[in-house]
């Protein structure tokens, strides 16, 4: 059997979705004017940020254009990278954590979000950002547009807030399977859809039995072709779902808790 999250294995799955009619759309155009039968594939830059501009090489030999959301932080953001993705024809846009950085003040964080969407906006014209999901904090970094509009920032859509779910299948490759959902506090949608899917050959070999529209959630720092590479992201990828289930997602809980009792009183 080969390897899942590789490149040759994402190549099969664009190949698939392509031999299903479907066309490809960035997060900003299909808001603005989704297509019929679409796939808007985003992607969260969180670490390793080389990785984002090699899967962004492989979809533009497609000529695709995808959504990459950078965070600022050393392991995501690099200009250098940016702007090749950006030649390209992919979306740039920022993958905010604001709200956690400040530890929940929502003055100094929409401040700290002005800053850097702005320094986003050198390189691209940023009109979409997407929360990250910063599970160690009890802080949710979407609840900053509790208070504020993204509309205020010139923003059209952030993938948690302004998709109807029930309407679009949504997939993501979180813990490097597509099931990983089940053990994450942030990254999962609610939704009607009830497909299940654990490998990539799941999805490729139910592809027409797909909806309409589908926005895949890839992070490039899951698919490599190198094996040592591949084998040490396996090896996080296991260590970082038993963190989570085992200890991570109970403290964040309790935090959580004893945080909205303190707000209520």
């Amino acid at each position: 059997m080969s390897r899942d999250f590789t490149l040759q294995k994402y190549r099969q799955l664009l190949n698939s979705l392509i031999k299903a009619g479907y066309e490809f759309q960035t997060f900003r155009a299909f808001i603005e004017s989704p297509k019929e039968r679409v796939v808007v594939l985003r992607h969260d830059v969180d670490l390793r940020n080389w990785a984002a501009l090699r899967l962004a090489k492989l979809e533009y030999s497609f000529g695709i254009s995808s959504t990459y959301y950078f965070r600022t932080t050393r392991q995501s953001y690099s200009p250098k990278i940016i702007r090749q993705i950006v030649k390209m024809e992919h979306e740039i846009g920022y993958h905010y954590e604001d709200l956690v950085i400040n530890d929940g003040n929502y003055d100094k964080a929409i401040e700290s979000f002005q800053g850097n969407l702005s320094l986003f906006r050198e390189f691209y014209p940023v009109v979409s950002i997407c929360m990250h999901g910063s599970s160690g904090s009890p802080y949710d970094n979407r609840d900053l547009w509790k208070k504020f509009r993204l509309e205020d920032f010139g923003l059209v859509g952030e993938p948690y807030l302004t998709v109807d779910y029930n309407k679009v299948l949504y997939l993501t490759d979180t813990g490097r399977c597509w099931d990983g959902h089940k053990v994450s506090l942030r990254d999962k949608v609610e939704s009607n859809y009830d497909f299940s899917f654990h490998s990539t050959n799941d999805i490729i070999d139910s592809v027409n039995s797909l909806p309409d529209k589908v926005l895949i959630t890839a992070h490039p720092e899951q698919w490599t072709n190198n094996i040592l590479e591949w084998l040490f992201v396996k090896a996080f990828s296991i260590a970082h779902t038993l963190y989570k289930t085992l200890y991570r997602n109970k403290r964040t809980s309790r935090n959580l808790t004893v945080s909205e009792q303190k707000n209520s009183k």
